[in-house]
């Protein structure tokens, strides 16, 4: 428990590491879990199935992120499996992209902390805590500040979340990134289009805030029905589709929806051909983050012959299934689909691996 002699930089010592699942081969361990019962053969269903989502070169992948992940050390693995071309879409919630990898990339950390403290010491201290991690709140000020400067880089219009992310990973890749792990510069770098539906409500929205508060009447402002309509582009140009879920929320929402979507406009689209999702919520109180794959089948949205719902918390169940996908190497020769080409020209670019 912390005292009140500690000072800040007494909390802010242990940096939370990464974990990187090039170094463990899980395949042996998850192919056992395959025999057992519970959540450890949904978990090795899961596995299995993202495998094959891998191997389907017809398919785009979609991961979406919610909760927070980057903060308790699962970035060093959603970059991989960037890098890997294991990844096409991504949709997440703003503190994951923005308030953890981007502020990472300015070169600010996580750190190892303990629930069992006082939070009026804390907020002395100017120290933030998410459940047993803490960071620092004037950093975290100086990643909204960087916001608000990106933004003022720009011409004032509308952008969709997707636009104004790709402008900052032009501005790491521009002005120096402090880490190797970047997810915002990986997907810059990769033409892998990042949506965050809900993107004020996270550091994006206090830079946006100082933003449009110091420049009324020429600014720059996030249009959520752009992100719509082009994830809804994506889906009709990749037609198939798999989505990994972690967490729930606005992001599976949002990346459910985009095949209902299609039909507002008169086409027709596949369902998700694959869907994974890890969840520690129930699915008795009628909530979104906790209703079942299957469920999303009444709505048109999910096919259910490659689907699995894992109730685990995050940080024990996706470096077993991401890890299972990475290892079994059905990755290997899969073809990058420059997405963000695809939105910002109307052209799909096709990179091979």
């Amino acid at each position: 428990m912390a005292s009140r002699q500690l000072k800040k930089d007494d909390l802010l010592k242990e940096e939370i590491e990464h974990l990187d699942i090039t170094r463990h081969d899980v395949v042996p361990l998850v192919d056992a879990m395959a025999k057992m019962a519970f959540q450890a053969r949904n978990t090795a269903r899961a596995a299995q199935i993202f495998d094959t989502m891998l191997a389907d070169r017809d398919c785009s992948v979609i991961l979406c992120l919610a909760g927070s992940l980057f903060s308790a050390g699962l970035k060093r693995i959603v970059h991989d499996m960037v890098r890997s071309n294991m990844v096409d879409v991504v949709v997440s919630t703003g503190a994951n992209i923005v308030d953890q990898d981007f502020f990472e990339a300015l070169g600010f950390k996580h750190y190892r902390g303990t629930p069992l403290v006082n939070d009026k010491d804390l907020r002395a201290r100017r120290v933030d805590r998410i459940y047993d991690t803490f960071i620092d709140e004037d950093e975290l000020g100086i990643c909204d500040n960087t916001i608000s400067e990106i933004a003022g880089g720009l011409a004032p219009r509308p952008y969709s979340s997707r636009e104004f992310i790709e402008a900052m990973g032009r501005h790491l890749a521009t002005t120096g990134c402090k880490v190797k792990d970047c997810v915002v510069l990986a997907c810059f770098e990769k033409g892998v289009p990042i949506f965050v539906p809900a993107f004020s409500d996270c550091s994006a929205g206090m830079g946006l805030l100082h933003h449009q508060w110091h420049n009324p009447e020429r600014h720059v402002s996030i249009d959520s029905a752009k992100d719509f309509v082009e994830l809804t582009k994506l889906k009709i140009e990749a037609k198939e589709t798999g989505v990994f879920m972690i967490g729930g929320g606005v992001p599976k929402n949002f990346a459910q929806d985009i095949v209902v979507a299609t039909e507002m406009i008169g086409l027709e689209v596949p369902m998700h051909r694959y869907a994974i999702q890890v969840t520690v919520a129930d699915e008795r109180d009628g909530g979104l983050s906790g209703s079942t794959l299957k469920e999303a089948c009444s709505w048109g949205k999910v096919d259910v012959v490659h689907e699995q719902m894992v109730y685990a918390e995050a940080t024990l169940a996706v470096p077993l299934i991401a890890g299972y996908g990475y290892h079994k190497g059905s990755w290997k020769g899969r073809a990058a689909r420059t997405f963000n080409a695809f939105l910002n020209e109307g052209v799909l670019a096709v990179a091979k691996h």
